[in-house]
């Protein structure tokens, strides 16, 4: 039996004028997980967000959230939790304050607030005015705010914009708690290391497109892994490349380094064979695959 999906859009999209934001779009996103939602700024990733929250209406196609279709999203919104183009919080009221209110415009419960604040590592900070926080600590606030309605599914986009590293940490070890605790999350992003770290799952844009859409650890594994060796003599270069072409392999020399195209378990053979034909090797590193490459290989930038 297929598991349950929290999101699935088939065919869905968006036209402005004579410009397609989004074009036949078909991807899900499994109940429980963290599904990365990546691509460049203006590959549509905002206008999806829109049309999954009810905020505008596709041009064609259709879409599911929480098993409810996308044209009554009365029927979801309920169970949604999201935080889109940053928290608006009100900077003389205290963070508790500040969802207080917004617990109270919702009809949500008040009594869930000090352990949502306790969540997201603001215990010491919920009586503090919001002025007073530093970014990571509006943006942990605002995971809160989505919170509220104690939701199935997080929609979040961009929530790591502008933060240092240390506020990037704070929101991913966040977010993985939720996670645990079994929300859905799907947290857009244009920077994919960050989500490389984080999601299971992935649905990738570009220019209005699903280029991919699956399990991060699939798109990775389709990745060609690569040896960068680089022997003790510059004068061994050509030798190394050629003992390399010889097992098989495609190599290349790049920056005074050999690049072979093969799995990292090549790197112990490669190194036995370069020490049989007399080259001494200065460095041996397999090199797995990111996501950012993975990207630009596929979309050829």
């Amino acid at each position: 039996m297929s598991s349950p999906l929290a999101i699935d859009v088939a065919d869905l999209s968006k036209k402005y004028g004579d410009r397609m934001a989004l074009s036949h779009a078909n991807f899900e996103v499994p109940m429980g997980s963290i599904c990365g939602f990546v691509g460049p700024n203006g590959s549509g990733k905002t206008t999806t967000i829109r049309m999954l929250l009810g905020l505008i209406t596709p041009t064609t196609g259709s879409g599911h959230v929480l098993g409810e279709s996308i044209t009554h999203p009365e029927k979801y919104l309920p169970r949604v939790g999201a935080m889109i183009e940053g928290p608006a919080f009100y900077p003389a009221l205290t963070g508790f304050q500040n969802l207080n209110v917004l617990a109270k415009l919702g009809g949500f419960e008040t009594k869930s607030i000090q352990s949502l604040l306790d969540l997201v590592d603001l215990r010491d900070r919920g009586n503090s005015k919001y002025k007073t926080y530093s970014l990571g600590m509006k943006q942990r606030l605002g995971i809160a705010a989505a919170l509220l309605p104690n939701p199935k599914l997080l929609v979040l986009d961009e929530p790591t914009n502008g933060l240092d590293p240390a506020g990037i940490h704070e929101i991913r070890t966040l977010l993985r708690k939720l996670a645990d605790s079994g929300t859905t999350i799907f947290i857009s992003s244009h920077l994919l290391s960050e989500i490389e770290m984080i999601s299971d799952h992935l649905v990738m844009l570009r220019l209005g497109k699903v280029i991919f859409s699956g399990k991060t650890i699939d798109l990775l594994a389709k990745q060609q892994a690569v040896i960068m060796a680089k022997p003790e003599q510059a004068f061994d270069l050509e030798k190394l490349l050629q003992i390399a072409k010889s097992a098989g392999f495609d190599a290349k020399i790049v920056d005074n380094q050999v690049q072979v195209s093969g799995s990292s378990d090549f790197s112990a053979n490669l190194n036995k064979l370069a020490f049989a034909e007399g080259v001494t090797l200065q460095s041996l590193t397999p090199i797995r695959a990111s996501l950012e490459d993975t990207f630009f290989e596929m979309t050829g930038e």
